[in-house]
């Protein structure tokens, strides 16, 4: 979906359409929070997805800022996904506002399935998709990014080399900030340099999973089948302070707001039913650096207290010398509750896969 929360706010407000609009916090940029989304109007002013709204106040003063409405949001979600099904079933739900689909069994042409897609989601939410259709959902997900808004872009096998080699090593999805950062030191900037490396290099620069995938990735090699039943990868909570926190003076705000969270979280799983093995804690300082650590566990929990132990280990795994901005926790490794048996006690915790090998961030900022 196209700036999908900026766009179901701007059904009701028809009058904003054409001006840069940011969705994020209570749509207040005095207040603390961070943009979640904006419009393409927006984006033009630099304005992005985890900035701070008095940042994007500043980088676009005329810009009209708007509270987060998850409810809402989630209701036209479904109601995009009911649309899209009418075409077809094989569907893997990837969020809030984004799928893949299995095109292959309808034997119809790419293009005119494409329209037909658009028009269904049209006219069930009067909001515009942009679908990229490609051999394998790594490409078919860089190739819906490439003509947004509105776009249908088709890449075959043959393609790789003309449509995706010359882009940003960094639009791979799974490559992250530390690691296109990496691959900018060692003189790679586009998917083609990636994808002319010799893999075992690319193994000693990174790690030998890391550096093949990477490889591989570059060259459009993904044989991930559609998941039709995914399961969610994690809960988390995190909240924004109004003022900075100084990491000795407030040091009981902190750790009364880790253990609301830790509850929160808790709670959250129980209601859904899941547990968790890995329990992580963020915490951003007022310059806007992010530091996230986390601690794998033998069995799955699911229980606030649990929870906010581990997340208390996980910050003292982290120096507390600058004023701290927000705090987040999170749990994942989720599997059903009636799949995990066994409490906390005697369980032995073990470290979590490093970030920069191809596992899924601890928090996503959208």
């Amino acid at each position: 979906m196209d700036a999908f929360y900026a766009s179901v706010e701007l059904l009701s407000r028809p009058d904003l359409r054409g001006r840069p609009v940011a969705i994020g916090g209570r749509g207040d940029p005095t207040r603390r929070g961070v943009v979640t989304t904006a419009t393409y109007e927006a984006r033009a002013f630099g304005i992005h997805s985890g900035m701070a709204l008095s940042i994007a106040a500043r980088k676009c003063p005329e810009c009209v800022f708007l509270p987060v409405d998850f409810e809402r949001y989630r209701r036209v979600s479904r109601q995009f996904k009911a649309a899209i099904s009418q075409v077809t079933e094989a569907i893997e739900d990837r969020g809030i506002d984004e799928v893949y689909l299995d095109l292959t069994p309808l034997e119809a042409d790419a293009r005119e399935l494409a329209l037909m897609l658009q028009k269904q989601v049209f006219d069930a939410t009067g909001l515009s998709c942009s679908i990229g259709i490609a051999p394998n959902k790594l490409i078919a997900k860089i190739a819906s990014d490439l003509d947004k808004p509105g776009g249908i872009t088709l890449i075959g096998r043959d393609d790789i080399g003309q449509r995706i080699w010359p882009l940003p090593a960094r639009k791979i999805p799974g490559v992250g900030p530390k690691a296109d950062a990496r691959l900018s030191q060692l003189g790679i900037s586009t998917i083609g340099q990636l994808a002319a490396r010799d893999p075992a290099w690319l193994s000693e620069q990174f790690s030998p999973r890391y550096g093949q995938w990477l490889h591989r990735a570059a060259h459009g090699h993904d044989d991930r089948p559609l998941d039709l039943n995914p399961e969610p990868r994690s809960r988390s909570r995190e909240t924004t302070f109004q003022n900075d926190l100084h990491p000795v003076r407030d040091w009981q705000v902190l750790a009364q707001t880790i253990a609301a969270l830790s509850k929160q979280v808790g709670e959250d799983l129980k209601k859904r039913g899941y547990r968790g093995r890995t329990v992580g804690i963020k915490l951003r300082f007022a310059d806007f650096q992010t530091i996230t650590r986390d601690r794998t566990v033998d069995t799955p929990l699911d229980d606030g207290t649990s929870i906010r132990r581990l997340a208390f280990e996980c910050l003292g795994r982290i120096a507390l010398e600058r004023p701290i901005r927000l705090v987040g926790v999170r749990v994942g490794e989720l599997s059903p509750a009636d799949e995990s048996v066994g409490t906390m006690h005697g369980t032995t915790a073990k470290p979590a896969p490093r970030s920069d090998e191809g596992t899924l961030p601890l928090f996503d900022e959208q």
